[in-house]
């Protein structure tokens, strides 16, 4: 197996798990216009892992891909919405490195195309 395949679902799977093991920090980031935060952040967790996991697979790898790419999506409103409110999230990161957030989500979908094939 490829190591680009390995690193990037081991990234998928570690980065699911941290949503179900400090949940209230995604929670905080979720666009207060979606509700449902507790939800959507186990949703996503879920759908990361499963991702990570579906890539290592050959017979899941393509599908584990377009899942991915269709999670990168569904979270970009999450780093928009970091961006904008800066202030409110400047202990997490400072503001400068939540806009380059925004654009790096193209390069992540890219990666995990390109780590599919």
């Amino acid at each position: 197996m490829r190591a680009r395949i390995v690193i990037t679902g081991v990234f998928f799977i570690a980065a699911g798990a941290v949503h179900f093991i400090r949940p209230a920090m995604y929670e905080k980031i979720v666009p207060p216009q979606l509700g449902h935060a507790p939800e959507l952040v186990a949703i996503s967790g879920i759908a990361e892992i499963a991702g990570g996991l579906g890539l290592m697979l050959p017979r899941t790898r393509r599908a584990a891909c377009w899942g991915l790419v269709a999670l990168l999506v569904a979270v970009w409103p999450a780093n928009i919405f970091m961006a904008f409110e800066a202030d409110r999230f400047a202990a997490v990161a400072p503001a400068w490195v939540l806009w380059a957030r925004v654009p790096l989500q193209v390069v992540m979908i890219w990666w995990v195309e390109r780590a599919s094939r």
